[in-house]
């Protein structure tokens, strides 16, 4: 299961170190990229800026990213992915504490593919994290790329 990179769009050191624990105990081996705002997100994506070397074509296999972050949003970030045709099919998934209904609401509305509650306890957050590599990774097919329909 080592060949999909996970993006994980999170600024707390606490959770992006649980995260990738989570992922481990449930033996997903996949490399995670972190990016630590909305901002380092879109330059991982679209090759710029400290990512300028890193092949653009070779996207993720889902983007896992906390709903508050410095300098853009979650959601605007979301809104940037599914404008471009290089990123609009992108598998997106918010991970956040909000408990907030317009939040979720605006998050789908914007073309998130899921829209999950960070649990507080860390064994359930284990799972979750686990759950959700393990679809993401495993059993979801990805939609096809641009180039491989011409």
């Amino acid at each position: 299961m080592n060949e999909k990179t996970i993006l994980l769009v999170e600024d707390g050191a606490d959770e992006i170190d649980l995260t990738r624990r989570a992922l481990r105990q449930a033996n997903i081996t996949n490399e995670v990229a972190v990016a630590g705002d909305g901002a380092q997100a879109l330059d991982y994506l679209f090759a710029k800026g400290p990512f300028s070397g890193r092949n653009p074509q070779s996207q993720p296999a889902v983007v896992l990213m906390d709903l508050k972050l410095p300098k853009l949003s979650g959601d605007e970030v979301l809104k940037r992915i599914r404008s471009d045709p290089r990123t609009r099919l992108l598998p997106v998934v918010i991970l956040t504490s909000s408990r907030e209904e317009e939040d979720r609401y605006r998050c789908y509305s914007a073309g998130a593919n899921s829209f999950v509650r960070k649990p507080v306890d860390f064994s359930q957050f284990s799972r979750a994290v686990a759950q959700l590599g393990l679809y993401w990774l495993l059993l979801n097919e990805p939609a096809p790329s641009l180039r491989s329909r011409s």
